[in-house]
């Protein structure tokens, strides 16, 4: 009886941390507030959370977040910061300040995407998102680049530099599998990790754009660039995973 208590009791703690919310690591130099927790972290888990009213009748809504590490602790939590006349209007393509927050209600990142167009016809008005952390101090961009056939973006530092590179696949339809956005070295040689939208379920996928990502990257990258490719994670949901009226409008390639 008491092993099985002790077994319990060690289940319920491991259950409660791993539900509960990231601890700030000590010690980080170097690094904007905030930023600690991806120190010591090579993945994020995205979740976007379901609202009723969006499913039932297709209004718009702003959208909400959580995003985990891999072992499902919390380390912030997102919100779109825009007006109802935007979203129902202006629907995937609307543009949008976003801010990201830490445990105790701190905004951490702040996240800003211009309206622009993300058509292969029109190679000169492309997406973009900028990236702040903390608020009001520019840490990098994601910038979409001209392409026909697949979603290709350079992910910037606070400099204007091209660190990354990101590369989509010609079809981005989520049809009962993942679908993954490959990150590469800056040459676009080297594959150094992924931005993956994941399944999850048909009800979810076809009722809601409530949606799954899983955001991996080497451990040692700079914290700063893992923030950028956080906001890209946003940016490619939006262009690309974000449906109008819970109506899918993706198709092959960037047309």
């Amino acid at each position: 009886m008491a092993q099985f208590m002790h077994l319990l009791f060690s289940t319920f703690i491991t259950t409660f941390y791993a539900c509960g919310w990231m601890s700030i690591p000590q010690g980080v130099s170097n690094c904007p507030p905030g930023l600690e927790y991806l120190s010591l972290i090579n993945q994020l888990l995205v979740h976007q959370k379901v609202e009723l009213l969006e499913a039932f009748v297709g209004f718009e809504t702003n959208n909400k977040y959580t995003i985990k590490n891999s072992v499902g602790q919390k380390v912030y939590y997102a919100v779109e910061d825009n007006d109802c006349c935007t979203r129902n209007c202006c629907g995937p393509m609307r543009p949008f300040d976003m801010k990201i927050m830490d445990n105790f209600q701190n905004e951490v990142i702040h996240l800003h995407r211009p309206l622009a167009c993300d058509s292969c016809w029109c190679p000169c008005w492309l997406q973009s998102m900028e990236i702040s952390a903390p608020p009001g101090t520019v840490i990098g961009s994601v910038e979409q680049q001209w392409s026909l056939c697949k979603p290709c973006y350079d992910i910037k530092n606070a400099a204007g530099d091209v660190v990354l590179k990101i590369k989509g696949p010609f079809c981005t339809y989520s049809i009962c599998g993942d679908v993954e956005f490959n990150v590469y070295s800056k040459d676009g040689e080297t594959k150094v990790g992924k931005i993956t939208k994941q399944w999850s379920g048909l009800a979810r996928e076809a009722f809601t754009d409530s949606d799954y990502f899983g955001i991996n990257f080497p451990m040692d990258l700079d914290v700063k660039i893992k923030a950028v490719l956080l906001g890209a994670c946003f940016l490619i949901d939006f262009m690309f995973f974000e449906k109008s009226g819970n109506k899918e409008s993706d198709g092959p390639g960037m047309l």
